[in-house]
C-alpha cells in the first residue's frame, strides 16, 4: 500500500506544470484599459471622420457625467476581475455603486434643470435607436478582451462576473460615444444611452454561464498548460 502511494505521489509530481498566478485585479484592470481605451478611440475617430464632430459644451455637467461614466467602467472592470479570484473580499464589488450613483445623480439633476428651464419640453423623449448599436460597437473589443481575461480566473459566479464585465465594456463605449454623438437633453442621455449600457450589461449577465462555463475554462487552461 505504501509503495503504491509513493508511486502515485511521484506520478503526480511528474505531471505538475508550473502555473502563473494571476496579477492583482487592479493591475489586470490597467492592462485591460490599455487595450480597451485605444480601441474605443479608434472607433470614435472613424465615426468622427464619417459623420463629423458635433459641438460639445464642456460644461461642469458634461465633465461630471463623463467622469462618472469612466469611473463606472473602471470600477466595474476591477470588480469583474475580483470576482474570479476565490477568497477575495466581495465587499469590493460594492465599490462600483459609488460612480453609478454619481452618474445617475448627475443626469437626474440635469433632467430637473431642463424641466425648470424648458418645462415639459425639456423632458420630451424621441426615438434614438442608434445609441445601443453604437455603444455595442465601441465596446466590442473591450468586451472581447474582458471575456478572454476573465476565463483565466475562476468564474464561479459567471452571471455576476459577466454583468460587471459587460458594464465595464458598455460604460467605456458610452464614454466614447458622448464625444461623437450630438449632445441631447439629460433625459435622452438617461433613457437611451444609460439605458443601453445597463441593457448590454443584462445581456452579458444572461450569457455569462455560456461564455464562462467553468468546466470548459478548466479544460482550456489545462490544454494551454500541457502545450506550454
Amino acid at each position: 500500500m505504501i509503495k503504491d502511494t509513493n508511486a502515485f505521489i511521484r506520478r503526480l509530481a511528474q505531471d505538475v506544470r508550473p502555473v502563473r498566478p494571476l496579477l492583482h485585479p487592479w493591475i489586470r484592470t490597467a492592462v485591460w484599459l490599455a487595450l480597451a481605451i485605444p480601441s474605443v478611440a479608434v472607433v470614435a475617430f472613424l465615426i468622427a471622420l464619417r459623420r463629423g464632430l458635433p459641438p460639445i459644451a464642456l460644461d461642469s455637467r458634461f465633465v461630471i457625467e463623463q467622469s462618472a461614466a469612466l469611473a463606472t467602467g473602471v470600477t466595474a472592470a476591477a470588480a469583474a476581475f475580483v470576482s474570479v479570484v476565490p477568497g477575495y473580499r466581495r465587499k469590493f464589488l460594492l465599490l462600483t455603486g459609488l460612480p453609478i450613483a454619481a452618474w445617475l445623480g448627475s443626469m437626474g439633476q440635469g433632467c430637473l434643470q431642463d424641466w425648470i428651464q424648458f418645462g415639459t419640453d425639456g423632458l420630451r423623449l424621441r426615438p434614438d435607436w442608434v445609441c445601443l448599436p453604437m455603444i455595442a460597437l465601441m465596446g466590442a473589443v473591450p468586451a472581447f478582451a474582458m471575456a478572454l481575461m476573465l476565463r483565466r480566473g475562476a468564474p464561479l459566479t459567471p452571471r455576476v462576473t459577466m454583468a460587471f464585465g459587460g458594464l465595464a465594456a458598455a460604460g467605456l463605449g458610452n464614454f466614447g460615444l458622448r464625444f461623437v454623438h450630438v449632445q441631447d437633453a439629460s433625459v435622452m442621455v438617461l433613457v437611451w444611452q444609460c439605458g443601453a449600457v445597463f441593457a448590454l450589461s443584462a445581456v452579458a449577465a444572461w450569457a455569462g454561464p455560456r461564455l464562462l462555463n467553468w468546466p470548459s475554462v478548466v479544460d482550456s487552461t489545462r490544454s494551454r498548460a500541457a502545450l506550454g
